[in-house]
């Protein structure tokens, strides 16, 4: 079907897989570039078996690409977000992940706790839930910070999402210059020490033996963390971006840069969980928490929450080298080179037949023509396999396929995120490739794209 014939593997006409073997302490993480993984979205539909009598949707091999693959678009509904929306300043989202409530519960425990020498009664309670607040509102802030910053440049800001570990601003695309990705960076863990400053300005006005000493005097102090903790120099912390801007600066790499950091990121994480073993085993005592870095249950408590935060920092920084390996790959995927050799049969044909045609051919993919032969469905490959070789003769091949729908129809010139975006559209397993002119190039599997990004 006008397809080069790039070899085909045996079985149900080449449907064989190609060798697919397959502490309180607060953290802040500006997703940039929304670069994440996106294979989990090329999946097909549960069904695609269509009847043999399926409509035809007419000349499909007459359109054009650009008819084939911009059809009218249904209105989408919307994604449900990932929380709950609590406010929109300066028209961003703000959601709180529903776990929020949760550790937040905890933590107001905790601190209510280590009030109770000095407070009596609700009210260490209240003072706890309103630090807790006021603790979130100080991320909150700090999230701001990166937004109004990057929008400053011009950079769309998703939303901002507070979770039980601190926040993160979704900013969609990358600055487009190191010295902007260093401001943007920088904005959060500046704002948070200019906060702690304005706690210790605000101690020398309020007594420390009030409910309102108390909160200024913890709040600084926790403002004070969450930016020394964030200019650590590794992803996914907005140390480790500014340290990316610095080497993308240097090197002139951005990909090279963002490796770099992350491992870096790596490193602290490790660390992070480490230290507290060595201070316990240079103090003698063994473990964190036995003299190690504080006394009883409190130094237990302290490990496990650096624990967290060190497997927060590992995953992030994963989450960084596997999304910049998956940007260097993008290229490198064209719908021409992924397209399987295809055969046509008319949709009475019987799957054996069908299956000694493409293999004759060393074609990898059936489609099913109408009496003008005219393409109207791809046979489903996941079918085909599931068919017993004994029933084969007698099933008809149009009963194992999917129509063609307008948007099951792209241009074997696409490439990149492009060709991702139309699969994204309309997910299913396989797709029709048309020339410019019209004329049939050949089948796209999804799992063939998917199988381009193995080991990313």
């Amino acid at each position: 079907m006008g397809r080069p014939d790039r070899g085909g593997l045996r079985g149900a006409f080449g449907f064989v897989p190609p060798g697919r073997n397959r502490q309180h302490y607060f953290i802040h993480s500006a997703t940039v570039g929304h670069g994440a993984d996106i294979r989990g979205d090329l999946g097909a539909p549960a069904s695609t078996r269509v009847t043999a009598g399926a409509r035809s949707i007419g000349c499909v091999a007459s359109l054009t690409p650009d008819q084939s693959s911009a059809p009218p678009e249904k209105p989408q509904r919307r994604a449900g977000g990932p929380g709950i929306v609590i406010a929109r300043p300066f028209g961003i989202p703000v959601y709180i992940s529903p776990y929020w409530f949760v550790i937040a519960g905890v933590f107001i425990l905790v601190y209510a706790n280590e009030l109770a020498a000095t407070l009596h009664g609700s009210t260490r309670f209240i003072v706890a839930a309103a630090f807790v607040v006021l603790l979130y509102v100080s991320v909150l802030i700090h999230e701001l910070s990166h937004c109004v910053v990057a929008r400053g440049y011009g950079l769309p800001v998703r939303r901002i999402l507070l979770y039980p570990l601190g926040g993160f601003s979704e900013i969609e695309l990358e600055p487009q210059t190191p010295g902007r990705e260093f401001l943007v960076s920088a904005a959060g863990p500046a704002l948070s020490l200019v906060l702690a400053a304005a706690g210790f300005g605000l101690m020398h006005v309020v007594s420390p033996d009030t409910i309102t000493g108390t909160l200024v005097s913890q709040l600084r102090w926790a403002n004070l963390v969450v930016g020394i903790f964030n200019l650590l120099p590794g992803l996914p912390l907005d140390g480790g971006r500014m340290l990316r801007a610095v080497i993308w600066k240097l090197t002139g790499r951005p990909a090279t840069s963002t490796i770099a950091a992350a491992w870096a990121g790596r490193v602290l994480a490790v660390a992070l969980f480490v230290v507290p073993f060595l201070i316990g085993a240079v103090n003698g005592s063994g473990w964190p928490g036995r003299d190690g870095i504080s006394e009883g249950s409190g130094g237990l408590v302290t490990v496990i929450w650096l624990a967290v935060i060190a497997a927060f920092m590992w995953t992030g920084a994963g989450q960084a080298i596997k999304a910049t390996r998956f940007r260097e790959r993008l290229p490198a995927v064209q719908a021409r080179r992924l397209a399987r050799k295809a055969v046509s049969v008319a949709a009475d044909t019987p799957l054996a037949e069908a299956i000694r045609r493409a293999e004759e051919s060393q074609a990898r993919a059936v489609v099913v023509v109408d009496h003008e032969d005219k393409p109207i469905a791809i046979v489903n490959e996941t079918a085909v396999m599931a068919t017993p070789p004994q029933r084969r003769p007698w099933i008809d091949a149009g009963s194992l396929a999917r129509t063609l729908e307008p948007n099951l129809v792209l241009p074997a010139d696409l490439s990149g995120m492009a060709l991702l975006d139309a699969i994204r559209r309309a997910p299913a397993t396989e797709y029709l490739l048309v020339e410019p002119s019209g004329q049939v190039y050949g089948v796209l599997a999804a799992r063939d794209v998917d199988h381009a990004f193995a080991g990313v």
